[in-house]
Formats: C-alpha cells, structure tokens, sequence
C-alpha cells in the first residue's frame, strides 16, 4: 500500500537536493552549470593585485622596519650625528676680498696701476719677486721712485703701511697679509707661490721699523 505525501513543508523542504535547491535561484549555465554574477572573481583579482603592491612597497621602502626611518626626527639626527666637512680656507679668494677693500683705488682691478702714479703688479717683477721684500713693503710702506717694467714712477705719492706699526692706519693681520700678496704673486697672469702667514709673523716680530723703506734699503735685505 503506498503511502500518501506529507503534507509537512519541512519534510518536502529536506527531501529536495542541493541542486534541485539552487536551480530554482540561481540561472543555469551551458550544461547545467551554475552561472555566477562575475563579482566575487573581480574582488579576488583586486585583492591580489593590492596584496602583490603592498608586498613590493613594503620590500623597497620598509628599511627593514628601522626605528630610524620612521622617526619624524630622523633628518635632524643623521644631520648631527655626521658633521659637514669644513671647508678649506681659500688664501686667494680672501686675498682679493682685502685687495678690493684697500688696494684697488691705486693699483686698479686689473692690476695695471695709474701710469705715471702708481706701478702695475701685473707683471711686475717686484711683485713676484722675493717675498722676503713685499712682506716688508706692506708691512711698512714704500717711499721714493720705483721701476718696474722699464718705468720709472717718480713716488709723488707713499704707499702706507699696513702693519700694526706706528702711524699704520690699517693694522692688518699677519693673515691678511699673506693672503693679499698670494693672491697679487697669483693674479693677472703672475706665477709666483703664495706667501705663508708664518714668514709674515716672523718678519713681523724679527724687524724693528718705524718709517717705510726705499727700493735701494730693500735690495741690500737678503
């Protein structure tokens, strides 16, 4: 004897397949495949592609999660923990700075002098001659006539004296007086080498003058 149906939605709900169940939902694809919306798979390809970008991002800049890279005052400490290198003193350079401030009314920019006033250094065999001379020149001034080149300047007009001597005006530094003679020896095509501060102070301290010397006094200076 057969038995009637149940009448119990449950019952009927259980007897059904997963797939009777889905077919009724969902559109069935070529074969009686389940077809898809096509967004889950648009997700995953997103998620892979961030995943793989953050992976080469974190590789190339992480610093390898140093506390350092990540310290909003890490600029300042590398910029303190490694001191800048000094730079070198340029003894030409601060050698014209004292020309242009001192000599340049009577000598000229370009080292051509006045004619018939003041001598050129361009050239000039006194200023790339003995240093021993020019340190005295600027140290005490020059008075009378001087040649150079052939020319003779009569000295109408006395070079003063730099050095901190009395009646100098100027009382420049043993430094300043090198670096002006190096960068006259080294300029305006002159070859000559530069003066040490050294032989500046030595002279300084070994010659006991008051006045300004005359080319025939500085010739017998050995």
């Amino acid at each position: 004897m057969s038995q009637n149906p149940s009448n119990n939605p449950r019952q009927e709900a259980a007897a059904q397949t997963d797939d009777a169940l889905l077919s009724k939902y969902v559109p069935a694809g070529e074969k009686g495949a389940v077809r898809g919306s096509g967004l889950p798979g648009a997700i995953s390809v997103l998620f892979s592609f961030l995943l793989c970008f953050a992976g080469i991002y974190l590789d190339r800049y992480a610093g390898d999660f140093s506390a350092k890279v990540y310290n909003e005052n890490s600029r300042a400490y590398a910029a303190s923990a490694v001191p800048a290198a000094p730079k070198a003193f340029d003894m030409v350079a601060y050698g014209k700075k004292q020309f242009m401030s001192a000599c340049v009314n009577c000598h000229q920019a370009t080292g051509l002098g006045v004619p018939g006033v003041y001598p050129p250094l361009a050239g000039s065999d006194i200023a790339q001659g003995d240093e021993q001379h020019l340190i005295r020149i600027v140290l005490f001034g020059l008075t009378g006539p001087v040649t150079v080149k052939g020319v003779t300047f009569p000295g109408v007009v006395q070079m003063p004296a730099f050095g901190e001597v009395p009646g100098g005006g100027y009382k420049w530094t043993d430094k300043q007086i090198a670096a002006v003679l190096t960068f006259v020896r080294q300029e305006w095509g002159n070859k000559a080498p530069a003066v040490a501060e050294a032989t500046v102070t030595q002279i300084r301290k070994s010659v006991n003058r008051d006045k300004p010397w005359t080319i025939p006094e500085l010739m017998k200076v050995k």
